[in-house]
């Protein structure tokens, strides 16, 4: 009897998981590259069943040197067995075929050129052609993180705070529509660019949040989605459609943020809270890219959500300790963010702020004023402040139970261990 793979080999297991959640998308921008976009669905097919197939012939075979060569061999074969069989494709196979394969090496002579105004870079491109503007922006955002960043409906159900089934049905209702309005689901240049960076803008916070703070899996940060969104909205940065101060905004942000992530974990992998990170393993290179691009968003008229965020992430990078944070700044930040989105975790994030100036008293009664708190009973954060802000009041016994409620919602073992080590200080506090 042959050997059984198993599926259990946490090897190829675990590499077939980052191999999705790097290269999907990459794979399913090159392929609708070659074969057109409106191929989209079997461009995601193809890279789909390839990555069965590797966990199906890894185990009895080894992991071979270059995994990802060997998905894209693989998804391209299964493309063009799918394609053969139209009949266009019987009279020009050679051609198409070169084609491919020339694509493939990069070393395509005759490439057709690209205009000053479109998008050169795949994967960029293939997001704000699943931005259409005949869907609704969620339905925009929730195909392309499917598509292109390889999410699954839970974690986009996580971003957000909805429910997996909600995802699902969004993600379905995106394709009908495309389907059956006949959407041309092409890649836009020029005028229509603008149109679509919004959308574009947000998939690519979304992305880096992900990165920064996974919703699922063994590690609470993957470094690799962060600065693939840093290199995105870089490349937006640099075109005349995307040279917009959103884009600077967005591009500060991240920037701001990601300079923290060498000191977000200690030696065992645990996570630190920012007032326990050692700022001396900040990249400091990050966060002067990060103000150049702040001052390079003060070009326009108007503040977006990603300028005031990018103005908290500055007050805390320029603060050379924890005790120096100008948190009165940062409560007036938060105060204009809320005014332009009454998202719930932002007035939850505004609740910190507000601890940190006006004390966990009126931290808590601005808790209590969010009008849609629904949305917040499921996200273990909510508990977690709530638990620090009522401990701050030493209202222990309340505090212990938000904590336990933490515990309940999420999975993710470093904030379960911290989650867990806070609730033991608890429970030991006198009275």
């Amino acid at each position: 009897m042959s050997p059984q793979p198993s599926s259990a080999d946490p090897g190829v297991s675990q590499l077939a998981d980052h191999l999705f959640r790097h290269e999907a998308g990459k794979l399913v921008s090159i392929l609708t590259g070659i074969f057109g976009i409106h191929r989209l669905q079997m461009a995601e097919d193809v890279v789909q069943e390839a990555l069965v197939r590797a966990l199906q012939t890894w185990p009895f075979y080894g992991i071979p040197a270059n995994p990802a060569a060997w998905l894209m061999q693989t998804a391209k074969n299964l493309a063009l067995d799918l394609v053969r069989r139209e009949s266009s494709f019987q009279q020009k196979q050679p051609k198409i075929i070169e084609y491919v394969e020339q694509r493939l090496a990069g070393s395509d002579p005759h490439q057709e050129p690209m205009f000053d105004d479109e998008i050169k870079d795949d994967r960029l491109r293939l997001m704000f052609a699943c931005c259409h503007p005949q869907l609704p922006q969620e339905a925009q955002t929730a195909l392309a993180l499917k598509v292109m960043c390889g999410f699954s409906p839970q974690e986009i159900a996580s971003a957000f705070l909805t429910s997996e089934a909600a995802i699902a049905k969004r993600l379905t209702r995106a394709r009908q529509k495309l389907q059956e309005d006949e959407v041309a689901f092409e890649i836009p240049a020029g005028v229509d660019l603008p149109a679509r960076l919004d959308a574009v803008l947000q998939i690519i916070y979304l992305l880096f949040n992900e990165g920064y703070k996974a919703s699922r899996g063994d590690c609470l940060i993957r470094e690799e989605l962060c600065h693939e969104a840093i290199r995105l909205a870089s490349l937006l940065a640099e075109h005349p459609a995307g040279d917009q101060p959103r884009t600077h905004a967005l591009l500060a942000l991240m920037l701001l943020n990601g300079a923290r992530l060498p000191a977000r974990l200690d030696g065992e992998g645990e996570i630190l809270r920012l007032e326990e990170q050692d700022r001396r393993r900040w990249d400091v290179r990050m966060i002067q890219r990060g103000i150049l691009h702040l001052g390079q968003s003060a070009q326009g008229d108007q503040a977006s959500e990603y300028h005031l965020q990018a103005g908290i992430a500055a007050c805390h990078s320029l603060s050379p300790d924890a005790a120096s944070t100008d948190w009165p700044q940062i409560l007036r930040l938060y105060d204009h963010l809320l005014q332009l989105n009454r998202s719930p975790i932002i007035a939850l994030n505004r609740a910190v702020a507000l601890a940190k100036v006006e004390g966990p008293a009126k931290a808590l009664a601005a808790v209590e004023s969010i009008l849609d708190r629904q949305p917040l009973d499921s996200y273990h954060l909510f508990h977690a402040v709530m638990g620090e802000l009522e401990a701050q009041r030493h209202q222990y016994t309340t505090a212990a139970a938000h904590l336990r409620a933490a515990l309940e919602l999420t999975e993710m073992a470093s904030e379960r261990n911290l989650l867990t080590k806070r609730l033991h200080d608890l429970e030991h506090q006198p009275g």
